[in-house]
């Protein structure tokens, strides 16, 4: 079965963690130990790589770049100026755009894009040399330093972007800062830009008052890329239920992350220090059926099955060693589908899931052909 996986920061793999992730995944968890850096996430420790992408069906992600201006009692590292900020944005971008010019990835700018591209991947007899297809976004909105800037990160693929990471951003609180603040007064502006260049709103990574306040401002598609429930597992990190059924209303999509730290049920004091997680719980005991539960917890309040998906954050989230006790990379995605059909679910429910929900989401949501000038985003759909 295809999948589509809903996050994958992958340009972070690359790049920050010097990783060559055109490589088999073999390969890549064995390669020689960069002296020069210092790892908290171990090459063995990787679940993705192009090669297996597609070895494991992956048809698509929403592949993200990832920059955070740091500010004072953030939880993460992040870049001390803006500039920096900007420009490490800017090279995340290059790095995807490379790998389409290489043939390694298709970077799908519109609704037909979508359509072709899972055409393709379905009709193929062998997927070993087919492109990965990239959906372009940006998780936390510090890159864009001018609202005026939205259209040319447009122009340049990127199709989604969320307002925060984690800590405070320019436009929001975001997760992992233990707060209840919402909007920051530059988002009003930045949220009537994205809606009027048809850019979607992922409301992944923010504070409970910033998802309310933005979600009234902004009028265009919301999605959820990575995000669990909090009515399973306690936590700002999850989204309560009246934000799920809120993104549901909106016709989102909810993409269900593999991060075991969101799917531990006693859950995670997210506004202090996070410890190591084998400190507090084995891989083993955090499974699939715990996964499971947030997608189906998503299809009861919606009374379907078309507003849950993957959402894996894949290694992201800490790679196989924070992943569910069943995954140890992207290929063992698949096993999803096998839960769900042992819960019940129709073949195509279990569709739905793995690849449908973001594919009709995307296909209605991106401008609706290479007709539409990328340089006049007033044409985006």
């Amino acid at each position: 079965m295809l999948i589509i996986d809903g996050d994958y920061p992958m340009a972070i793999g690359a790049m920050d963690l010097n990783r060559d992730l055109t490589l088999p995944l073999a390969e890549v968890r064995s390669a020689a130990p960069d002296r020069f850096a210092a790892k908290s996430r171990p090459d063995a420790e990787t679940m993705a790589s192009l090669p297996e992408m597609r070895r494991g069906g992956i048809a698509a992600a929403l592949v993200k770049v990832v920059a955070r201006h740091y500010r004072s009692g953030s939880p993460l590292w992040g870049y001390r100026g803006p500039e920096m900020t900007y420009a490490a944005a800017r090279a995340q971008l290059a790095y995807y755009r490379m790998l389409e010019m290489r043939g390694e990835a298709s970077i799908l700018r519109t609704g037909a894009d979508i359509s072709d591209h899972l055409q393709l991947w379905s009709n193929s007899a062998s997927r070993e040399r087919l492109p990965v297809g990239f959906i372009l976004g940006m998780e936390g909105a510090d890159p864009i330093l001018e609202t005026s800037q939205v259209t040319q990160w447009w122009a340049d693929g990127i199709r989604v972007i969320s307002l925060s990471h984690y800590g405070l951003s320019t436009y929001c609180h975001g997760t992992g800062t233990g707060t209840s603040g919402g909007l920051f007064p530059p988002a009003k502006a930045l949220l009537r830009e994205m809606d009027s260049s048809g850019m979607i709103l992922d409301v992944t990574h923010a504070s409970d008052a910033s998802v309310r306040e933005a979600l009234d401002l902004f009028g265009g598609p919301v999605l959820a890329s990575h995000q669990n429930c909090r009515a399973i597992v306690p936590g700002e990190r999850q989204f309560p239920d009246d934000q799920l059924r809120a993104v549901i209303r909106r016709g989102g999509v909810i993409g269900a992350s593999m991060d075991t730290w969101m799917l531990y049920r006693p859950g995670l004091d997210w506004g202090g220090p996070i410890p190591p997680r084998r400190s507090v719980y084995s891989k083993e005991a955090v499974t699939l059926e715990d996964y499971c539960d947030h997608i189906d917890h998503v299809c009861q309040l919606a009374g379907n099955s078309r507003h849950a998906a993957i959402g894996g954050d894949t290694d992201g989230q800490g790679g196989s060693g924070g992943a569910p006790a069943e995954i140890d990379t992207v290929a063992d995605y698949q096993r999803v589908a096998g839960v769900l059909e042992g819960r019940g679910y129709s073949s195509e429910a279990v569709e739905n899931v793995m690849f449908r929900n973001w594919q009709r989401f995307f296909e209605a949501h991106l401008p609706r052909s290479s007709d539409t000038d990328p340089d006049n985003p007033s044409e985006g759909g």
